[in-house]
C-alpha cells in the first residue's frame, strides 16, 4: 500500500539512479586525462633530469679541435720550460744517407754552440721568411749549430715557436718554394768562433729546408766547414744526398725532443676536466 503524505500518495520519492548529468561526467573525464598527462610529463621531466645528471657525472669529452688545442698547448710550452741543452742535445745521431751500403748505420753529430733566443724576423731571412712567420704569430726562434762526425758539414737548426699547429701549417704553405733546395733562404746561420763552424755564414748555406713538428716549425741550413761559398750541390748526387741526410737528420733529432707528441687528452687527468 502506498504511503500518503499530505493527502497524496508517496510515489517516486526515491527515483531510480540514472547516472551523472552529462556535464559532470565530461568534467570528470577531463580531470582524469589531466592527471594522466601531468604524470607522463612528470616522468619525462624526471628522465631528462636524470640524464643530465648522468652526463655531468661522466668524464668530459673533447672534440677533435679541443684535443688539438690542448696537445698544442702541452707541447708548445716546452720551448719556455725545457733547458736549452735538452732542446739541443750535446750529441745526437742521425740515419746515414741512402747512398751508403748499410741502411741501419747511424752517424754522430756534436753541438758546437747555442745562440741566444731571437725574434723570428732576426733569425731568418726577414723579407722571404721572417715576414711570413710574423704574420702567423711566431713568438721566438731558438737556434743551435752542429758539426757532423767527420767535421765536414756544419748545420744550424732553428726552432720557430708558433701559437699552434694550425699556424704552423699555414706558414709552411706560404713558405713552400721559398725555403728548401739550394736557394739558401730560411734560418740564418750561427757561426761559432774558434770551431769548425767559424766560417759558416749565410752566404755559405748550401741547402735549407723546414718541416712541421706540432706547434713548431723546424728549420735547418747546412754547409761545409771549410767555408766554401754556396754552390749547386744538386749536381753532385752523392754530396746532395749526404748533406740532405745530415741536415734533415740533425733537425729531426732536435724536433724529436721539443716536438715530441703527447697522448690525446682524456678526463680525468687533463687540465680543464
Amino acid at each position: 500500500m502506498a504511503t500518503e503524505y499530505g493527502g497524496r500518495p508517496w510515489r517516486h520519492a526515491a527515483p531510480s539512479y540514472g547516472g551523472q548529468p552529462p556535464n559532470r561526467a565530461r568534467r570528470g573525464s577531463q580531470r582524469w586525462f589531466a592527471a594522466i598527462a601531468a604524470l607522463v610529463l612528470g616522468v619525462a621531466g624526471l628522465a631528462v633530469a636524470l640524464t643530465g645528471i648522468a652526463f655531468q657525472l661522466l668524464p668530459r669529452q673533447f672534440s677533435a679541435e679541443q684535443q688539438r688545442q690542448i696537445t698544442d698547448w702541452e707541447v708548445g710550452k716546452r720551448w719556455r720550460t725545457m733547458p736549452a741543452g735538452k732542446i739541443f742535445p750535446a750529441s745526437l745521431q742521425y740515419p746515414a744517407p741512402s747512398v751508403l751500403s748499410d741502411p741501419g748505420l747511424r752517424l754522430p753529430a756534436d753541438r758546437i754552440g747555442i745562440a741566444s733566443q731571437a725574434s723570428c724576423a732576426a733569425a731568418t731571412d726577414p723579407a722571404a721568411v721572417g715576414a711570413v712567420l710574423a704574420r702567423h704569430g711566431c713568438e721566438a726562434m731558438l737556434r743551435a749549430t752542429y758539426v757532423d762526425g767527420t767535421d765536414t758539414y756544419v748545420i744550424t737548426v732553428g726552432v720557430a715557436a708558433m701559437p699552434g699547429s694550425a699556424q704552423v701549417n699555414a706558414a709552411k704553405r706560404e713558405l713552400a718554394g721559398v725555403v728548401g733546395g739550394s736557394n739558401g733562404a730560411g734560418v740564418r746561420t750561427v757561426p761559432v768562433a774558434g770551431s769548425p763552424a767559424a766560417l759558416f755564414t749565410d752566404s755559405r748555406r748550401q741547402l735549407s729546408a723546414s718541416f712541421a713538428a706540432g706547434p713548431y716549425l723546424v728549420f735547418y741550413a747546412i754547409g761545409y766547414t771549410d767555408g766554401r761559398p754556396s754552390v749547386p750541390v744538386s749536381a753532385d748526387h752523392y754530396a746532395d744526398s749526404e748533406m740532405t741526410f745530415a741536415g734533415a737528420g740533425v733537425a729531426q733529432a732536435v724536433a724529436s725532443e721539443v716536438g715530441k707528441s703527447v697522448p690525446p687528452p682524456t678526463c680525468p687527468g687533463t687540465p680543464g676536466c
